[in-house]
């Protein structure tokens, strides 16, 4: 199935419980900012964040992608969430610690909305979640799934593994989630890296994960964002390589082929369609970057 098209190198996570944090989002360059009302907001201030964040997004405007994090569908926060951001302009809803093929359509179910419904972005962050990751790619398809999220985290936790750098313990885990959302043409994003400070750390583990095929990072501070998005964004060597491989295979003399050599290498179509996808998230980035 082919790659999802969206554009997420950066997914940063703004507490919806700090005023400031909330403030400062709407001028910073992230791909997405996810509104949390989950982790970062204690028992006793979710009523109050909650409140903060509606009015909030009543009136700043992000350049990126808007995205909540609701509380989980089976407790009160989880359906007060989505009664309060049920008429509030979004681009999806992250739902925590999905387990289950049915959970995106329980939460479709219980979404007021007008006319443009968001999408559904699902964290995948338990032993069962990974289990079920594929199941729920492919149930959520039908209810708006756009993008699976990973949890590290909380991965490490409920597992018991100890995750050293280069994350070795993980990466099974983090393959089998990029296969669940690429069988389905879902977009993934990568999890947080808990050390902002460790800027070697943080820019090793965006080229691994971009190695590993996924598509982005969810990032916890504002200081990930510059080297995530330039990690995730082709370099002008790959886009001058996926132009010439589009140049070649539009010459006249190749129509129809299926096989062409360039510079002594033999080039197939398939080159052709990473070629063009990557021209295509160029062209993307070049466009919100520099929208005249």
């Amino acid at each position: 199935m082919p790659h999802a098209p969206l554009l997420c190198r950066s997914a940063l996570f703004v507490p919806a419980a700090n005023p400031r944090a909330l403030e400062k989002s709407a001028s910073l360059a992230a791909d997405a900012l996810i509104f949390d009302l989950e982790d970062s907001a204690a028992p006793e201030a979710k009523a109050a964040a909650r409140a903060r964040l509606v009015a909030h997004l009543g009136t700043a405007r992000p350049s990126g992608l808007r995205v909540v994090r609701i509380n989980a569908l089976d407790g009160e926060d989880g359906q007060a969430d989505l009664a309060a951001i049920g008429e509030v302009a979004l681009d999806a809803i992250l739902l925590p610690k999905v387990e289950r093929p049915d959970t995106v359509a329980d939460a479709a179910a219980a979404l007021f909305y007008g006319a443009r419904k968001p999408a559904f972005w699902a964290m995948i962050e338990t032993p069962r979640g990974i289990l079920e990751a594929p199941r729920i790619a492919e149930a959520g398809l039908a209810h708006g799934l756009s993008t699976l999220v990973v949890g590290p985290n909380d991965i490490a936790l409920a597992t018991g593994v100890s995750v050293s750098p280069g994350r070795p313990e993980l990466v099974p885990w983090l393959m089998q989630i990029l296969l669940a959302a690429r069988s389905t043409g879902l977009a993934v994003l990568d999890g947080v890296y808990n050390d902002f400070r460790d800027t070697e750390g943080f820019a090793a583990e965006c080229r691994q994960a971009r190695r590993l095929g996924l598509d982005g990072k969810t990032l916890i501070h504002p200081t990930q964002l510059e080297p995530a998005n330039a990690t995730f964004a082709p370099s002008p060597e790959e886009v001058a390589g996926a132009q010439r491989i589009a140049d070649a295979f539009a010459a006249p003399e190749n129509a129809g082929r299926g096989v062409i050599e360039i510079d002594g290498r033999m080039v197939e179509r398939l080159h052709l369609v990473a070629a063009e996808q990557i021209l295509a998230r160029h062209d993307a980035i070049t466009n919100r970057e520099d929208p005249a």
